[in-house]
């Protein structure tokens, strides 16, 4: 293993937007905007979910596992990229640095996991509908959950303790105003062949997550296919609009920045910052925008919700 030294003591130096340094401040204001609709949009579905008693379905469940870490990610980036672009502190320490990329990696993995479940969810539900509740009962859900967690954690750490291991003699110039493994291991001042092969292993594994999620909908659309009613398969196709939205926002974005981190050294700079915050920044605003626009259920429990708290007399009981 690679021997520690000083050069991790050095704090690493984090980067706004490229050749934008005179303007973060007002380039705040457009983050600060997605951080509000990203908390306040998750943060809804979680109360929703958690107040509604007709919500606490296996479907919803997992929603709001998908909320959850949605919040998680959007959290993580939050301290430093509102340093940088608001107070204009750019220095992180290395075990700080460290943490940051570990829940953004984690909450990045477990959202792929979700994502995965919930594909599983809705295969049950159209593939399986009379089945539906006694295989994914509130029990099974829950260890589900428990699986997620520590799959996701469990596979990190080890990312966490080969990056100990590494001396950085190079520039402490991050690219972004947060941490991420592709970023770190560039400074290394030796071979880092290991830590980026376990990186690929772990990208791999999302890949296998967006295959099995494929292949959830290819058995899908064969079951949609041999119901007779149209009115019937709409109503089926329907129930995966919002998931399916979800799996591309997601896995769009996380392929073309390992693309570019890996294939794309050439690049402009301003092309890994726009992939690395439309990755970190597009699937937390938009999951809450999908979910409440199609799914009936969180519409009216979110009008249920905003008519128990509204001041007027009477106006709940209207509700």
């Amino acid at each position: 293993m690679y021997p520690r030294n000083s050069s991790q003591a050095q704090p690493f130096l984090l980067a706004g937007l490229p050749g934008m340094a005179q303007f973060h401040h007002w380039v705040f204001l457009p983050f600060g905007l997605m951080y509000l609709v990203a908390v306040l949009g998750n943060g809804t579905i979680l109360l929703v979910v958690r107040v509604h008693r007709q919500l606490h379905q296996p479907m919803y469940y997992f929603l709001l596992m998908l909320a959850t870490t949605d919040l998680g990610l959007t959290l993580s980036t939050l301290p430093t990229v509102l340093r940088v672009f608001w107070l204009g502190a750019m220095e992180i320490s290395f075990p700080a640095c460290l943490i940051q990329m570990f829940c953004i990696h984690v909450f990045s993995f477990m959202e792929s996991s979700v994502l995965l479940a919930m594909a599983f969810d809705r295969y049950v539900a159209i593939c399986c509908p009379l089945r539906y509740s006694s295989i994914l009962t509130g029990a099974r859900v829950a260890q589900i959950g428990l699986g997620i967690i520590c799959r996701c954690t469990l596979s990190l750490l080890p990312l966490i303790c080969l990056l100990t291991w590494l001396p950085f003699c190079r520039s402490h110039v991050l690219s972004h105003p947060y941490c991420l493994h592709q970023d770190i291991i560039r400074l290394a001042c030796t071979d880092a062949t290991l830590n980026s092969l376990y990186g690929l292993i772990l990208v791999l594994v999302a890949i296998l997550d967006f295959v099995l999620i494929a292949l959830s909908y290819i058995m899908i659309f064969r079951t949609v296919l041999g119901i007779t009613s149209k009115e019937e398969q709409t109503k089926a196709l329907n129930t995966c609009v919002s998931h399916f939205c979800a799996v591309l926002i997601f896995y769009i974005p996380l392929a073309g920045l390992s693309i570019i981190h890996r294939y794309g050294r050439n690049a402009p700079p301003i092309s890994h910052a726009v992939m690395a915050n439309v990755y970190l920044f597009v699937p937390p605003i938009l999951n809450p925008v999908l979910y409440s626009m199609k799914s009936k259920a969180i519409c009216k429990g979110l009008l249920r919700l905003l008519c128990q708290r509204a001041a007027w007399p009477g106006h709940a009981q209207n509700c």
